[in-house]
């Protein structure tokens, strides 16, 4: 199957929050990271991933509603993962710009993050469940098996 359902299944199910927890936390791709998107171009993609979900899975208005929700709530669960920083890069650096690692600024970071995951986790596994229990059997059989075919890989 193509790269953008194995993300999308996989980010569903919460798996993918812990990656973007540590994404937001210092890794950024060439030309910057999602927290640099506009929220125009979010939507774009929003858009684009609920036509290709909807067509893979076969699913009907209902369903992709949902699916939008969750959507909207792992935006905002990344969000506030990132925060108010435009450089989570830089951010991470600070930590070993002086002649010691900065302890405590490593404690308030994850503190921050930990904080953000609590806070909003739970909003994205009831959007998640709430989707997924929507499904029909065939529905839910065909992310089953399309998690299983691909053996937990990420790329």
């Amino acid at each position: 199957m193509k790269a953008w359902i194995k993300k999308t299944l996989l980010g569903l199910f919460g798996v993918s929050l812990l990656v973007g927890g540590l994404s937001a936390c210092g890794h950024r791709h060439h030309g910057g990271g999602m927290s640099q998107v506009s929220a125009e171009d979010a939507a774009k993609w929003r858009e684009r991933m609920l036509e290709r979900a909807g067509k893979e899975l076969q699913l009907d208005a209902a369903q992709k509603q949902k699916l939008g929700v969750v959507f909207d709530k792992m935006r905002e669960q990344r969000n506030a993962l990132v925060g108010s920083t435009t450089n989570p890069r830089a951010e991470i650096g600070t930590l070993i710009a002086g002649a010691t690692f900065d302890k405590a600024k490593a404690q308030t970071l994850i503190e921050q993050k930990t904080g953000a995951l609590r806070e909003k986790g739970p909003e994205v596994i009831a959007a998640t469940a709430d989707f997924f229990d929507t499904l029909k059997p065939e529905q839910q059989q065909k992310v089953r098996e399309f998690l299983n075919k691909r053996g937990g890989r990420w790329g």
